[in-house]
């Protein structure tokens, strides 16, 4: 056998195990953190910013919290702003996408709601929400919300509908009522009867807990991350 052919052709095998490992590795640096964690963004209005409540008693923080105490590496940022509308929020997803998160939970709707929105102008721009970050390659979740019951049944059936019809056009999980548990109760309620006390936020968190780990395992699979036991 040649020597100088016989090596050369071993240098390029070697090369090119090499240049298929890099590649591998790059692939896999852009799919998973290095440390597991992962950011978990909630875009959402006055429910989500915690008006009333401390900032440490406001749900992004305590669903952080619980979560951390569950042994999940989550990073849970508070993108709600009191007052905001559907087309409020669509407006300003740009500048939540700075914090690059990898998932994006999705709370908006109840002040269309309190000002009897067209709920078809509600649907319209949560759509547009969901596609633009599903454009960005996050994950969405989408929170559910219920209309006022005194705007009529008509206004109640297409608002409370518009969140499963996007979810389905989407494929993305739905949370069907965010306030569940919490809505109508004064103990959980402050002064105004609409939102939480930190009472009423830890039995939002406790009751969106399972929702959230069971798709946080979801997204884990789609990045190539072990789902924990």
């Amino acid at each position: 056998m040649n020597l100088r052919t016989g090596y050369g052709r071993f240098a390029a095998a070697v090369n090119s195990l090499l240049l298929a490992i890099f590649w591998l590795s790059a692939a896999n640096a852009q799919t998973a953190p290095k440390d597991g964690q992962v950011k978990l963004a909630i875009l959402g209005d006055s429910l989500a910013a915690g008006y009333g409540v401390s900032p440490a008693q406001a749900m992004p923080a305590r669903l952080e919290a619980a979560l951390k105490k569950a042994g999940r590496n989550v990073t849970v940022i508070n993108h709600g702003v009191s007052g905001d509308t559907t087309a409020g929020g669509l407006q300003r997803i740009d500048w939540m996408l700075a914090d690059k998160p990898d998932i994006v939970m999705v709370e908006l709707g109840a002040n269309d709601a309190l000002r009897a929105t067209d709920p078809a102008a509600t649907e319209k721009n949560l759509d547009a929400i969901i596609a633009k970050l599903k454009e960005a390659g996050v994950t969405v979740w989408l929170a559910g919300m219920l209309a006022p019951r005194n705007y009529g049944p008509e206004y109640a059936k297409q608002f409370d509908g518009l969140y499963q019809r996007l979810a389905d056009k989407h494929g993305v999980p739905l949370y069907a009522f965010f306030l569940d548990g919490v809505a109508q109760d004064p103990a959980l309620n402050q002064g105004d009867g609409i939102h939480p006390n930190p009472n009423g936020v830890d039995v939002i968190v406790e009751r969106i807990l399972p929702f959230v780990t069971k798709n946080l395992d979801d997204h884990a699979t789609t990045v190539r991350r072990p789902a924990r036991p």
